[in-house]
C-alpha cells in the first residue's frame, strides 16, 4: 500500500470513529469533479475541440436521462480546467454544457517552481477571463471565487522532492485570491496525500509558510462556523477488497482503468465524510483522455447514476445532485447552522457575473 505512513493511521482511526459512533445521514450530496485537460498529454487543438464537442454531445443526454434527485435536478459536472491550457475556443464550448444547466467551471492548476507573485497573476487573470470572457465563475460579496484542484496533487508545495508546485504558502494565497473550497484530496498514490482523510476539515497556513499545511486542520461540525483559512471537501479514501479478498486503494476515482461498480458505490457511502445529517461524497477523473472519456460516456456514467441513486435509497437517504459550488453551498449551510436548501434554489446563489 502505498504511503500507508501517511494516511493508514488516520484511515483506521476513522473507520473505528464511524463503527463506535454509528450515524445515519439524511443527505447525501455527489459531485464529479474533473480534472478537465482537454489538451493534456500532447494533445493537438483539434483533438482537444473534439473532445469536448464530443462531451457537448453526450453528456447533456447523459444527464437527462439520468434519476433526478430529491429536488428535481438532474446530475451535474464540474469540469475543473487548467489556466496553463487557456484558450478561448475551447472554453467556449464548455461553456456551452454550463449554459444548458448541467456543468460549472472551476480552477484547476500545474505549475512548477512558482513565486507568490506570479501564482497571484496566474490565478487572477485566469478569472478575469473566465468571468469576463465566458460568463462562468460567480461573485460573491463583491469578489470573484472558485473552487480549486492543484495539478499533480501537489498542493500546498506538498511532493517530498519540492516537484509539480514551489510555493510555499499556497494556502493562505488562495484564500486571498477568492478560493470557496479546495478539492484535490485524496491524492494517492501520490505521496502528496494528506494526512486528513474523508473528512470536511479547516486547514490554515503554517505561519512560518512551510508547506502542506492541510496535514493538519479542524473537522468541519453543524454550526461550528469557519475555523480556518479554507475549507478542505475531500473524497472517499480506503481500502476495498478484490473478489479474491485482495486489498486494493480506493479513492473515488473514475477511469476507464476503475470503473465505478454497485460495490464501489457501497464503499463510497460508507467512507465519504459526514457533516451531522450530511454526507458530501466528491468523486474525481480525468475525463477528456480517450481511455476514460469513452467509457465513461458510453456507458459508466448512466450505470454510475442509477447505482448511487439506488444504494441511496436502500439506505433511506435523500440524494443530490452537485456541482462543486452547490456541494460548498450545501456544506456550509450546514457549518453555519442552517438546513441546505433545495439545490434549484442555490444553483445560482453567488451570481454570476
Amino acid at each position: 500500500m502505498r504511503h500507508a505512513e501517511i494516511w493508514l493511521a488516520p484511515y483506521l482511526k476513522d473507520r473505528l470513529r464511524k463503527i463506535l459512533v454509528r450515524s445515519k445521514p439524511r443527505r447525501a450530496w455527489v459531485a464529479i469533479t474533473d480534472h478537465y485537460e482537454p489538451l493534456g498529454m500532447g494533445a493537438t487543438v483539434d483533438c482537444a475541440l473534439a473532445r469536448v464537442a464530443e462531451w457537448r454531445d453526450k453528456w447533456p443526454r447523459i444527464a437527462a436521462d439520468a434519476p433526478r434527485d430529491a429536488s428535481g435536478q438532474c446530475p451535474q459536472y464540474s469540469f475543473f480546467y487548467p489556466q496553463e491550457e487557456y484558450r478561448r475556443d475551447i472554453l467556449d464550448g464548455i461553456s456551452e454544457i454550463v449554459r444548458l444547466g448541467v456543468g460549472d467551471v472551476e480552477v484547476h492548476l500545474h505549475h512548477e517552481s512558482e513565486v507568490r507573485e506570479s501564482f497571484i497573476q496566474k490565478i487572477t487573470e485566469f478569472c478575469r477571463r473566465l468571468t469576463g470572457d465566458h460568463g462562468l465563475l460567480r461573485q460573491q460579496d463583491g469578489r470573484t471565487v472558485f473552487g480549486f484542484i492543484h495539478g499533480n496533487w501537489a498542493l500546498d508545495n506538498s511532493h517530498p522532492q519540492g516537484i509539480g508546485c514551489g510555493l510555499n504558502g499556497e494556502i493562505g494565497l488562495l484564500r486571498d485570491l477568492g478560493c470557496y473550497a479546495d478539492f484535490t484530496m485524496p491524492s494517492l498514490p501520490s505521496p502528496t496525500q494528506g494526512r486528513v482523510v474523508n473528512k470536511v476539515y479547516w486547514c490554515t497556513a503554517n505561519a512560518d509558510k512551510a508547506p502542506r499545511s492541510f496535514d493538519r486542520g479542524i473537522e468541519a461540525t453543524p454550526g461550528g462556523g469557519k475555523r480556518g483559512d479554507l475549507l478542505m471537501i475531500t473524497g472517499p479514501l480506503g481500502l476495498r477488497f478484490t473478489e479474491r479478498w485482495r486489498p486494493r486503494l480506493e479513492t473515488g476515482e473514475l477511469a476507464g482503468y476503475d470503473m465505478p461498480t454497485p460495490a464501489r458505490v457501497r464503499r463510497w457511502f460508507d467512507l465519504a465524510p459526514t457533516v451531522g445529517d450530511d454526507l458530501f461524497l466528491k468523486l474525481y477523473t480525468h475525463g477528456a483522455p480517450d481511455r476514460n472519456r469513452a467509457p465513461l460516456l458510453d456507458g459508466g456514467f448512466a450505470s454510475l447514476f442509477h447505482w448511487l441513486a439506488e444504494e441511496a435509497d436502500r439506505r433511506g437517504i435523500e440524494i443530490h445532485w452537485a456541482t462543486a459550488w452547490q456541494m460548498y453551498q450545501a456544506a456550509s449551510a450546514v457549518i453555519h447552522g442552517e438546513s441546505p436548501v433545495p439545490l434549484a434554489a442555490v444553483a445560482n446563489a453567488g451570481s454570476r457575473p
